[in-house]
């Protein structure tokens, strides 16, 4: 076994980067031995099992969105609130199986050619790049990127948001200027790879979340007068559906995750797995307070506002909180190795020369969410416009076409899966997928969830200082009419 600094630097230069030798794997999956102990930065810090994929899939799906997955069953409906998720959570881990399967047919390919990725990140538009060509690379490139962008701007949007319920004293504003700076040291993390740790708490995080909106409703029960008028418009359906499509198209890191793996081809159901335990998170979280608040969440997008404040309440906006820090690193990081092959920096072992190169990331992205704070609309614009592309119809073309041809398939690094051991069969759900999300997510979807975003511009503004914040009453003043959802 490699000793003491000699194994660190193996793990950091092979492991971490996903492509690890059989001694290496070894090392990374059971901790650096230093001296008949085990080394606790390797225990913590150094992940590439099915576990560490399993927790960073789980972990990145069920962020903030858990906290306007009920402000989407106000506008879905009960019935459709909950079919809705299902099926795009089945849907979703189809996509990523997709994904997993072109990575390693990719990887498989140019290993074959003499390629090392020693050093280097595989990254899904260098995937399409390789296999379908320089358009589709510019494609995935493009739609990733922005979905990444802004998919870290909600993640800021929503700290603001949460710790606001917690200490009013300061708007939404100005919090989202505090959490811009912290939210920056991720840029000290260097891959996935080192993710271990906090995946694990992350998802701990959103569970204890998950079970406290669920029991609070429950205890809270249902307000005077509650009514469930959902679906009541076109365009507030549409609306929730591609936020719920959102929800669970939280593969735009799936490759980056794969390589931080010590064995990438065992990806294959990890993403199907966590979308399961998902389903006992989100499920009986929104359709509690549903069934509580009813059409009271139309106004309030984010879940803890309707509330009481309590030790418990408390509890779970802190460590939404710390989940979302987390989750801002998920979404930047593939955005930070994009920008290092770009300025010739992906390559550098210093993670501070690294972390000040990333720094100009950081900087859009905390405009962008002073700029738009419109928590929950946003989620939706960005399922429609952005996550309908990149999670669900650029794979499955890409899966089609990558296959059309007989040889292609012959030579296939990975064979359709038991479940569906025909290419026809895989040919016809893609196709199918590509459809449902063009017509129903993009379109549908586009022309809601906009719809939905430009009221919301023309109620509170651009830079709005504190968005759906309650009206703080004086002593004999009147109640402010509420603000339009």
């Amino acid at each position: 076994m490699v000793p003491g600094d000699q194994a660190e630097e193996a793990i950091v230069a092979d492991v971490g980067n996903g492509h690890a030798g059989k001694e290496e794997a070894e090392v990374g999956a059971k901790g650096v031995e230093q001296d008949g102990k085990f080394s606790m930065t390797s225990l913590l810090w150094h992940g590439g099992s099915v576990w560490d994929a399993w927790f960073s899939c789980a972990s990145n799906q069920v962020a903030q969105v858990l906290l306007t997955l009920p402000y989407s069953f106000s506008q879905l409906g009960m019935l459709s609130g909950l079919l809705l998720q299902v099926f795009y959570g089945l849907m979703g881990s189809w996509t990523a199986y997709l994904i997993s399967v072109l990575y390693v047919e990719y990887r498989t390919r140019k290993e074959k050619e003499g390629v090392s990725f020693k050093n280097h990140v595989i990254q899904w538009f260098e995937v399409l790049d390789g296999l379908l060509g320089p358009y589709w690379k510019a494609a995935g490139l493009a739609f990733n990127c922005t979905f990444l962008l802004f998919g870290s701007v909600i993640q800021l949007i929503a700290c603001a948001s949460n710790i606001y319920y917690i200490n009013d004293r300061l708007d939404k504003r100005t919090w989202t200027y505090i959490f811009g700076a912290c939210c920056s040291t991720t840029v000290f993390i260097p891959s996935f790879h080192n993710y271990r740790i906090w995946s694990f708490l992350g998802l701990g995080m959103t569970t204890y979340t998950a079970w406290y909106l669920a029991i609070a409703a429950a205890v809270h029960g249902q307000v005077d007068g509650v009514t469930h008028s959902g679906p009541s418009k076109l365009v507030l359906y549409f609306t929730g559906a591609t936020n719920i499509l959102y929800t669970f198209g939280g593969h735009a890191v799936t490759v980056e995750i794969m390589h931080a793996m010590w064995k990438p081809q065992k990806f294959k159901y990890i993403y199907l797995v966590a979308t399961l335990y998902v389903f006992t998170l989100t499920l009986p979280s929104a359709s509690a307070m549903y069934w509580a608040f009813g059409d009271a969440l139309l106004t309030h997008s984010n879940a803890f506002s309707l509330l009481p404040r309590s030790g418990w309440r408390d509890a779970a906006v802190i460590l939404m909180l710390i989940h979302q820090f987390i989750t801002f690193g998920f979404a930047c990081t593939p955005l930070y190795f994009v920008w290092e092959k770009a300025i010739g920096m992906h390559g550098i072992r210093s993670v501070l020369l690294r972390a000040l190169a990333r720094l100009p990331i950081v900087v859009p992205i905390w405009f962008l969410a002073i700029i738009f704070p419109f928590f929950g609309p946003i989620n939706s614009a960005v399922g429609a416009l952005l996550v309908s592309f990149t999670v669900y119809i650029i794979p499955s073309l890409a899966h089609i076409l990558t296959y059309r041809s007989a040889s292609a398939r012959l030579n296939a690094a990975e064979k359709p899966p038991p479940f569906l051991p025909s290419w026809s069969g895989m040919f016809v759900v893609n196709v199918f997928v590509v459809a449902w999300v063009l017509v129903v997510g993009f379109g549908l979807g586009g022309w809601a969830s906009i719809t939905n975003f430009i009221k919301q511009i023309d109620t509170f503004g651009l830079f709005a200082k504190c968005y759906q914040c309650p009206p703080k009453v004086h002593a004999g003043a009147p109640l402010p009419a509420p603000p339009r959802h």
